[in-house]
């Protein structure tokens, strides 16, 4: 019996270790809402981290794409809060800046950028996202 309860509060255990950093990692620093809408209309919230450079916010997905990714592509324009201000923005997609965006989130977020390369894949093919305003 003994150990059958470390066989399962083991592993129970590291999941909830896991979460924990998981979430550390995401959410230690600035993270904004990104605000898409799905096929059936309805918005769909993501958290995603964001980077200034050169008067333009960016955010990146990952060379395999995600859902969140994907509903930008259905649709011209999206919302972003950050700050407690939500704007909409168009999206254009920069990969002339991979390199750079991919460096400057690095010293952003730090460890929180290393995990989740690590657990999700290297941040090669990462597509920056330039925001450009919608007036």
């Amino acid at each position: 019996m003994k150990y059958l309860l470390w066989a399962i509060g083991v592993p129970i255990g590291l999941v909830l270790v896991l979460l924990v950093v998981q979430t550390l990692a995401a959410e230690r620093v600035e993270v904004v809402d990104l605000y898409t809408t799905d096929d059936l209309g309805e918005v769909q919230s993501t958290r995603l981290w964001v980077m200034d450079d050169e008067g333009f916010q960016y955010l990146r997905v990952g060379a395999d794409g995600s859902a969140w990714f994907s509903r930008i592509l259905q649709n011209s324009e999206i919302e972003v809060a950050r700050n407690g201000i939500t704007a909409t923005y168009t999206v254009v997609q920069r990969l002339d800046k991979s390199d750079r965006i991919n460096d400057m989130m690095q010293e952003k977020y730090t460890w929180g950028d290393t995990f989740f390369a690590t657990m999700l894949g290297s941040r090669d093919g990462s597509i920056p996202l330039e925001l450009h305003r919608v007036n």
